[in-house]
């Protein structure tokens, strides 16, 4: 295979959509095993991570995107939007479990799909919702058996329905503008935003901003790189290629590669539920993109052979 090959093989958009929700699945586990305020953590993943893509922006490009005052208002409520779901979302592990919460969050295609539908008039086939329905209920039996039923419990499931909402908004209003403004311009944007939101929050409830240790900041930093650059980051380059529902239905997986990084790192057994839901999810994601991508191949091949003639 020739390097132009390889290539193409890695801007793939399902190759780099794989790569950023194997990044994202990292986050759950890394937010578990840490004592720090998680809105404290969520702030710090997103400005770390405009720090770290501040010198590779072409801040000239800002006049030629051409933008109305609505779609920049579109672009401030999509940081707005990520703040809250990082503030709910990761708030709701403290409460439930790793399994409730993932299986809250694939709900997200679902709200995702009924948004298009208005918002972008994309009406799904029957044979997307098939896959989608086989993968949501792989995704409820991996849960089953560590679902906890109390108020505590009910109440972090509340808060990740919230913060599952909230992302799925997110989503579609990065759709919005995506044809509009350059990936990175857009992310370091919206992870300004959406850190501001998290440190309004921490300085309400007067949360130490500074007072942590080096395995803390270590954290902080690890955030950044994995779950938001390699995640987050790759979520907003693809919303212009494949759109906000074909992202959703990938973030399903994500359960199911939180378990098995959690029997590869951490020694965890796999349930027979966790088995069986996971294979389950998998055939129905399996389904979907295959669908998806002959066409998306039959696509690009069309754009190929008008960029020849």
């Amino acid at each position: 295979m020739d390097n132009s090959n390889k290539s193409s093989f890695l801007s793939h958009p399902f190759i780099l959509l794989f790569i950023s929700i194997l990044s994202v699945s990292i986050s759950s586990i890394m937010i578990k095993f840490s004592d720090t305020p998680t809105s404290v953590a969520g702030m710090y993943r997103l400005f770390i991570s405009v720090i770290i893509m501040l010198p590779f922006v072409p801040w000239k490009m800002l006049r030629s995107f051409g933008m109305s005052k609505k779609e920049w208002s579109i672009v401030f409520l999509a940081g707005v939007l990520l703040g809250l779901h990082f503030l709910f979302w990761m708030e709701s592990l403290v409460y439930t479990s790793v399994a409730s919460s993932m299986v809250i969050l694939a709900l997200q295609p679902l709200f995702v799909m009924i948004g298009s539908y208005f918002l972008f008039k994309e009406q799904a086939n029957l044979l997307t919702i098939f896959c989608l329905i086989v993968a949501l209920l792989g995704s409820i039996i991996i849960a089953w058996g560590d679902i906890s039923v109390s108020a505590e419990a009910l109440f972090g499931d509340g808060l990740s329905l919230i913060g599952t909402l909230f992302v799925s908004a997110y989503f579609l209003a990065g759709q919005k503008v995506s044809r509009k403004i350059d990936a990175n311009v857009y992310s370091i944007i919206v992870f300004l935003i959406g850190g501001t939101v998290m440190l309004i929050y921490n300085l309400i409830n007067n949360y130490s901003l500074t007072n942590y240790n080096s395995s803390d900041w270590t954290y902080f930093l690890l955030l950044a790189i994995i779950p938001t650059m390699f995640g987050q980051y790759i979520f907003n380059i693809l919303l212009k290629s494949i759109g906000a529902t074909t992202i959703s239905v990938g973030i399903i997986g994500e359960p199911v590669l939180a378990i098995v990084l959690a029997y590869l790192l951490l020694g965890e057994t796999i349930s027979l539920f966790q088995f069986i839901g996971g294979m389950l999810t998998l055939l129905g994601m399996g389904m979907y993109f295959w669908s998806k991508s002959l066409k998306y191949n039959v696509q690009s091949n069309n754009r190929r052979i008008e960029n020849e003639l």
